[in-house]
């Protein structure tokens, strides 16, 4: 197990996630984190436990080289076995009892769509960011409610990182940045692009515009 940055995410910056099996999946982590994504998501709904628990590995030491948290999503048990944080959804266990499994310092955040409310109970139930979305229509989740801009404003006051999630491209993030999001998670706009070390730096430069600089 890797040892990684596991305390609450500081700052602002791109969210990258990973967009299922693909065969070049740790060169376009790599790519994805020198183009400057500031948090990394391992996504990976398929039923291939033993490959998944490889891939979670590499990539967790991937990101401590890059000093990038690294985050599994909903599997508890493979961020435990990789040393990485975990995200929740609505289906997935609680936060409690994910923080009994992982620890005090682990990342655990949150999908929260577009309830205040539902962030509110999870902010007070020890989550270290709030997820909100889909800000725009979705390729990777074509089904989800599209939600007011307004809910990352709102989100903004309640003293966690707020992310923002949903369609999100270089061309229409800057309003969710204006509105109070700390990160952008992004999937297509990263991981279907053809030069996804490119397509993170330009994300990653509407927070920090700094030409060429490597985070």
């Amino acid at each position: 197990m890797t040892t990684l940055l596991r305390s609450r995410p500081t700052g602002k910056g791109i969210y990258a996630i990973t967009d299922g099996p693909r065969d070049d999946l740790f060169a376009a982590v790599e790519a994805a984190l020198a183009g400057g994504a500031r948090l990394l998501q391992y996504r990976d709904g398929t039923t291939d436990a033993e490959r998944r628990r490889s891939e979670a590995d590499e990539i967790s030491r991937i990101c401590a080289r890059y000093e990038v948290p690294f985050i599994v999503d909903a599997d508890v048990a493979l961020a435990r076995e990789t040393g990485g944080g975990v995200h929740l959804s609505q289906e997935d266990v609680s936060v409690e009892a994910a923080r009994e499994q992982l620890g005090p310092e682990a990342i655990i955040g949150v999908s929260c769509y577009g309830s205040i409310e539902r962030a509110r109970h999870l902010h007070a139930a020890g989550a270290d960011y709030l997820s909100f979305g889909a800000m725009y229509p979705s390729t990777t989740k074509p089904g989800a409610s599209v939600v007011s801009h307004d809910v990352v404003t709102q989100a903004a006051t309640l003293g966690l990182p707020v992310v923002a999630i949903g369609g999100i491209t270089a061309d229409n993030a800057q309003v969710l940045i204006d509105a109070g999001a700390d990160y952008l998670a992004v999937v297509s706009a990263i991981f279907a692009a053809p030069d996804i070390q490119t397509a993170t730096r330009r994300l990653a430069d509407l927070f920090d515009p700094r030409p060429g600089l490597i985070r």
